[in-house]
Formats: structure tokens, sequence, C-alpha cells
């Protein structure tokens, strides 16, 4: 591994985790982060990766496809635009319209929540075979059926805006935070990892308050915790 990359702060979550995380097949997340090829006529043609993940120059997790915590949310708003019926072509062309005016993975950043309608909008346009979105007011609908129930709902800012932690369920109870236990999905009151307390809950006969009192959560975080992996898991 490269010295340049610290992995603390930055999140570690290998491709089929991240996949299940955001709730997608780790085939077709694959497909997104590798690019792949088609042949078409007489011809081939060739789509690049969405883009460049945040450990792409390290020797060993770049070869894994391996991503890090922002790599993670990026592919979470991905993931929502697909959900919502938006093709790869113009899900592509927003997020190069969006480099170009926020930075890196723009898809996680508090200013997409302003200024992505108009950049979503733009990258539409530059999609022109995409029937489903040419309404403009269809655009409009599409973009805040994403962003405004999906794309922000727990995640936390820095003041910079950049997102620093994520809440994935109701109530806060589940948080994936860089700085803890390499980003992955933790009790957020304890620390301790979701799949931790999910394996102690299958080995002493579902018992929950008796995980509970092993690890000294509250019985509710032990529900949330074996709620949050059997739908992982599904």
């Amino acid at each position: 591994m490269n010295d340049s990359h610290a992995l603390i702060g930055t999140g570690l979550y290998p491709l089929g985790q991240a996949a299940r995380l955001v709730g997608e097949d780790a085939r077709t997340v694959r497909r997104w982060l590798k690019g792949y090829s088609w042949k078409y006529k007489d011809g081939q043609f060739a789509s690049g990766p969405l883009w460049q993940l945040q450990y792409a120059q390290d020797e060993e997790l770049g070869q894994e496809r391996v991503l890090g915590f922002r790599d993670l949310l990026e592919l979470r708003t991905v993931a929502k635009f697909i959900e919502h019926g938006v093709s790869l072509k113009v899900i592509r062309a927003t997020i190069e319209a969006a480099c170009e005016y926020l930075g890196k993975f723009p898809l996680q950043s508090r200013r997409f929540l302003t200024d992505g309608k108009q950049i979503f909008m733009e990258a539409v346009a530059r999609s022109e075979d995409d029937p489903q979105l040419l309404d403009i007011r269809k655009r409009q609908f599409v973009f805040d059926a994403v962003i405004r129930p999906s794309l922000f709902e727990g995640i936390e800012y820095d003041r910079k805006g950049e997102a620093q932690r994520w809440f994935p369920t109701k109530g806060r109870l589940i948080v994936l935070d860089p700085e803890v236990q390499f980003g992955e999905p933790i009790v957020a009151s304890a620390g301790v990892p979701t799949d931790t307390l999910f394996s102690a809950y299958k080995a002493e006969g579902k018992d929950r308050a008796r995980v509970a009192r092993l690890y000294r959560v509250t019985p509710q975080a032990v529900s949330a915790a074996v709620a949050f992996e059997q739908r992982l898991a599904a």
C-alpha cells in the first residue's frame, strides 16, 4: 500500500460491501466503477468509470476497486438517480458538469443541494437521447424527487460543506463515520460495529437483552443493528 494514502479518516469499503450499503447489485457497481465495452454494428465502444476512486492510485486498493467514504456517498447518489429512472448517460454528464463547478466528489457536497438542479438540467440537455427527461417539468420533478427526500437525508456536513458522517437509518442509531472503525457501520452511541452485534444476537439465541448487556448498549441499539444487517443481507 502506498504511504501517501492514509486509511484513517478516509473510510474503507470493499466493492461488495459498498454495493450492499447503497442497495445495488455488485456486478452493476463494478461496471460503473471499472468501465465497460460493447460492440455495436461494425464498431466497438468503451465507457470509462464514472469517476476516479479515492484509492485509484493505491497499488493494492486501487486494483480491487476499494471505495473511500466520499466514493460511497457518490455511489449512493448514483444509485438514487438510477432508482428514479435517470439514464447512466445523464448521470455521467451530471458528474462531469458537477466536477467542473464543484470539484472532486461533487455529489456528496452540500453545494450540490443548491447548485445541483441547474447542473442536472444542463446534463440532460447534453444528453438529448433521453426522451423521458426532455420535458423541463419532468427534469425538475425527477431532480427534486431525488434530492429532497433521498440524497441528503441522514448526511451530516462539516463547515466546508463536505459530507462528514452518514446515518443510514431513521433515529440516527447507526452511523458510518470515516474517523471511526474505518467507516464501517457502527452503533452511534457506543461505536460497536453492527455486524458484531448481529453475530452476537444470533449466537446468543436472539436474546436482545443479553447482547445489550454484553456490549453495554441499549436493547434499541441492538434491534437497530440487527434490522440494519438483515436489510443489507436481503
